[in-house]
């Protein structure tokens, strides 16, 4: 436990007035890298012992963290590892796309303890959020059946929809332009008394990622998400960016040919909206999964014939981001099937020249993340998780 790999810790600091920023690295820690001793703990954060103490007495105290069983070694002092407790905390996450719904439930150390999912009417979001409702209240009666103190645990509610947010009033289909008109925040909050937050599809993926998945411990990573469109989900410095309105990482709306009558946003190109398109499928079809799936199984030539013309695109998006944001890595997400991801990713390479290019690379430049059509709800629960525990160095400067 102590000598085998560095600890993967954010610093703490021994400033007055810093304990919450404290408590959420220590929390940090323990999620990154497992069972720590208080004296890893120290190590790591460099915080000094009497701090970390502190700090554990409060977090078991409050139902977090759990004390195992001592650990004798050697000839050295027998030290005591500590643990997050899972249901320690709990939140819901939301996707809402443009035919269906989905809930989870995640504890505080992003597994699924719960989940539902139902079909919503398009563009029709008064009708679309008394069925929401009505799916958040299933999950957590059965959340409720799990842990007696669920509700007293629950940190929060978080949304994920397509973006992009806050502009002129569109007609334009690709953006639920009922639904971005609809004071959807204020009737979650109102119909569940959770607080509600709201981020678009592609940062819930990358949330998902960073929490459970390829971008768990990695600094600065990408996530490409092609789902009914693409964007791209921004892991900087650790922390997912969102940009002024929330809309950071629209990759799909940018245009692939200069401005003009002919040129073509990225998403009506190669996202999974062109696929149904391409294949004449109807993206309602509660089937639509597994055909795909079954499709690029075959290598199906319409499907093969799609992803050559996407992986084009693809190949030009990963160019893109990698020369504006320097990444260790990209990932591939999408709420497709495994089988057609994985096809998708391998038509991408050879990759284009880039500064990625470069030798003593640890990360590949493109790598194949989570494909699982449930990502983005993880994603949106694991959001309200980060933002009671994660640290958040802009607290810091408010705090000094």
């Amino acid at each position: 436990m102590h000598d085998i790999s560095p600890i993967r810790a954010k610093s703490g600091t021994n400033q007055e007035g810093t304990s919450a920023h404290n408590r959420r690295v220590m929390i940090e820690a323990l999620r990154l890298n497992g069972a720590l001793s208080r004296a890893d703990l120290a190590r790591a954060t460099q915080l000094t012992k009497q701090a970390v103490s502190n700090i554990i007495e409060d977090l078991e105290r409050d139902g977090l963290v759990v004390a195992l069983d001592t650990v004798r070694k050697g000839r050295g002092q027998p030290f005591t590892p500590y643990r997050l407790v899972p249901e320690g905390a709990f939140a819901i996450g939301l996707q809402i796309d443009r035919h269906l719904t989905r809930a989870v439930v995640v504890d505080l150390v992003g597994n699924v303890v719960a989940r539902a999912e139902a079909n919503l009417p398009l563009d029709e979001p008064s009708q679309g959020v008394e069925i929401i409702l009505g799916l958040i209240a299933r999950v957590r009666r059965e959340l409720a059946g799990i842990s007696a103190q669920s509700e007293k645990r629950l940190v929060g509610l978080g949304v994920a929809m397509p973006g992009p947010f806050g502009l002129k009033e569109s007609d334009d289909k690709w953006m639920m332009p009922a639904w971005q008109q609809f004071p959807l925040l204020e009737a979650l909050a109102a119909g569940t008394g959770l607080n509600a937050g709201l981020q678009n599809d592609a940062a819930a993926c990358a949330t998902a990622e960073r929490i459970v998945g390829a971008a768990h411990g990695v600094d600065h990573a990408v996530c490409l998400y092609v789902g009914y469109g693409i964007g791209a989900g921004l892991i900087l410095n650790g922390e997912l960016y969102s940009g002024g309105h929330g809309n950071a990482g629209e990759i799909g709306m940018a245009l692939l040919s200069p401005a003009g009558p002919g040129s073509t946003p990225l998403e009506h190109r190669a996202s999974l909206a062109s696929l149904y398109q391409h294949l004449g499928l109807d993206p309602a079809d509660e089937h639509i999964y597994e055909r795909i799936g079954a499709l690029a199984l075959a290598e199906d030539a319409k499907v093969m014939g799609w992803i050559e013309g996407a992986a084009q695109d693809l190949r030009w998006s990963v160019h893109l981001i990698e020369t504006i944001f320097d990444p260790q890595t990209v990932i591939l997400t999408s709420g497709a099937p495994e089988a057609l991801a994985r096809r998708l990713l391998q038509a991408m390479h050879p990759l284009l020249p880039s500064i990625a290019d470069r030798p003593g690379r640890r990360l590949p430049r493109l790598q194949l993340g989570t494909t699982d059509p449930w990502a983005i709800a993880v994603g949106a629960a694991a959001e309200p998780i980060s933002r009671a525990f994660d640290p958040r160095f802009s607290a810091i400067l408010k705090a000094g």
